[in-house]
């Protein structure tokens, strides 16, 4: 099981968009992966060691190192498969 992270500055409606179509299109590419939400300011370094990926909507500075691979996951939003692609074909690396 993959863990993914997705957040955003609500952690409502973009971050759970992104973990909805990363699930299903995961699923569809025949992996078994995880994806929770959540608001970008309530991750901590200790946070982000549970998971494996963090798909981040903007690139983020955090007053710590991610140690984990990011993944800008924002074109995702477009709801245009050629701008989503290469973020599942990212996300799909990182995971092999």
């Amino acid at each position: 099981m993959t863990k993914i992270l997705a957040a955003c500055g609500a952690g409502v409606n973009s971050s759970h968009q992104i973990k909805h179509a990363i699930e299903e299109e995961m699923k569809k590419r025949g992996y078994n992966v995880t994806c929770d939400a959540v608001m970008i300011k309530d991750i901590t370094e200790d946070m982000l060691k549970k998971y494996d990926i963090f798909a981040e909507i903007a690139e983020t500075d955090f007053s710590f190192d991610v140690t984990i691979p990011v993944v800008n996951a924002g074109p995702i939003l477009y709801r245009i498969p050629a701008m989503a692609k290469p973020v599942y074909d990212e996300i799909e690396s990182i995971i092999k």
